[in-house]
């Protein structure tokens, strides 16, 4: 195993030399990326299929598009992202100016996950550049052919010492997160995600922590049941189900169950044929384990559609579950796969409500023809982000930040957000040399009144 101290050395030596600070060099870097990537598309597909058995479609829609999209966000606003802000000074500094300087934050930590490996590593690094600082990146080892297109991509591009790809397994990610950073952001699980913050506590380091946990979608009475049985359909089973803001699970009003139910077993089929396993744009289960995991959370269950698979290919077919309850085993965990349990509320207060006793989660989904209740859902659970009518979409901005909230993580990324979260904002106060009110210093004596009346 290499010695990841000098890397780290290396990079804070160019850190401090400024380079990286300048936004014409960000700015250049950020394109040399998008041409790169314009240029590789399908190497990158090729690393997806291998890992994933994603359709080309689908790699370019959910990865290669996104990135894309995002550096040119990006590199459209960076200029006026990094300006010195000018605020209000209080009357009583009277007389002087004050201001909120963007810096970066130096050498930062990207440790990303194997479900989007070509999006979720690339993104971040999007952010730490445009921010100014020097990299290192830990991409999985659970797809390794995607993580060996980006280690190619990152050599190709920038030299070591300002963004460096360290590939390997959980030595790798033990013996990185052993050394000081000066920023981590971790995508992943809420497991090694509380592993992670306990090692940045011990260096105070900062982090951004992406992760999961079991987002509900809710279905009521009012809503276009065909509409968000199509798109419910399509969010859970992208990518297999192997997706951080996927329906965990759905939340139907019981009067619209069974038609719920009807339409999303004619999507499936619809969508993925009556052989699923056999469809060339279907995708699979990343590794053995997983897919083990998964098929233990059916055991037992009531399975309305689905439920075949096949060992070979990893592959499992879209499955819905009914007679779920809250003590069932697949609602015990985050299932990151392609099985949706069905449960049912009588009125919305009780869906609140049910929601609202469980982990905050990382998205929640509302289909509903009722702007009373959308605005009731809005106002009464907390969770990461999500959609009216829709699943999954509201990650594919860069308009708005993403990310979680308590058990689901914590701090945004995403057009301003990737930036603002790679940055420090130091605060500066200008003071004028030439007058010099006396009010604060010492005799105090009758000021009381005086400094009372400034600052009420």
């Amino acid at each position: 195993m290499r010695d990841y101290k000098i890397v780290l050395h290396k990079q804070r030596e160019y850190w401090s030399g400024g380079e990286s600070r300048d936004i014409e060099f960000r700015t250049k870097q950020l394109v040399r990326m998008y041409r790169w990537i314009c240029k590789n598309e399908d190497l990158i597909m090729d690393g997806l299929r291998k890992d994933l058995h994603k359709s080309s479609f689908e790699s370019y829609a959910t990865e290669i598009g996104i990135v894309k999209e995002e550096i040119r966000y990006i590199v459209k606003h960076l200029r006026k992202w990094a300006k010195p802000r000018k605020v209000p000074a209080p009357i009583t500094q009277f007389p002087s100016r004050a201001y909120v300087y963007k810096e970066p934050y130096g050498v930062v930590l990207i440790m990303s996950p194997w479900n989007y490996p070509f999006q979720l590593t690339v993104v971040p690094l999007v952010g730490a550049i445009c921010a100014g600082n020097c990299a290192v990146i830990k991409p999985s080892a659970y797809s390794p052919h995607t993580s060996g297109v980006i280690a190619k991509m990152v050599k190709e591009l920038f030299p070591e010492k300002y963004v460096a790809v360290i590939e390997g397994g959980r030595a790798e990610n033990e013996a990185l997160l052993n050394e000081r950073f000066d920023y981590i952001f971790f995508t992943g699980s809420v497991n090694v995600g509380k592993y992670v913050m306990e090692k940045a506590s011990r260096n105070l380091t900062p982090v951004t922590l992406e992760l999961g946990g079991k987002s509900p979608c809710i279905v009521d009475e009012t809503a276009d049941i065909r509409l968000a049985a199509k798109r419910i359909v399509w969010g859970k089973f992208l990518n297999c189900g192997q997706t951080c803001v996927a329906p965990d699970y759905i939340l139907v009003q019981k009067t619209v169950k069974e038609k719920l139910l009807r339409q999303i077993e004619k999507y499936i089929k619809k969508m993925y044929g009556k052989e699923p396993c056999e469809n060339p744009e279907y995708p699979r289960i990343v590794n053995a384990k997983h897919y083990e995991r998964i098929l233990g959370l059916m055991d037992g269950a009531h399975v309305v559609c689905g439920g075949g698979s096949r060992r070979g290919s990893l592959q499992i077919e879209p499955t819905v579950l009914d007679e779920v309850t809250w003590d069932s085993p697949v609602m015990q965990e985050e299932i990151f796969g392609p099985i949706l349990p069905v449960l049912t509320f009588y009125s919305l207060k009780e869906a609140a409500a049910m929601v609202n006793a469980r982990p905050r989660p990382l998205a929640l989904y509302l289909f509903t023809g009722d702007k009373k209740r959308e605005d009731y859902i809005l106002e009464n659970i907390s969770y990461g982000g999500g959609c009216i009518n829709d699943t999954v979409v509201h990650l594919a901005t860069s308009h708005m930040p993403f990310g979680g909230v308590g058990s689901s993580g914590m701090g945004g990324y995403h057009g301003k957000a990737s930036f603002d979260t790679f940055t420090h904002e130091k605060s500066i106060l200008k003071k004028s040399r030439f007058i010099d009110v006396p009010i604060r210093y010492a005799p105090f004596g009758d000021k009381l009144d005086i400094i009372k009346k400034l600052m009420k």
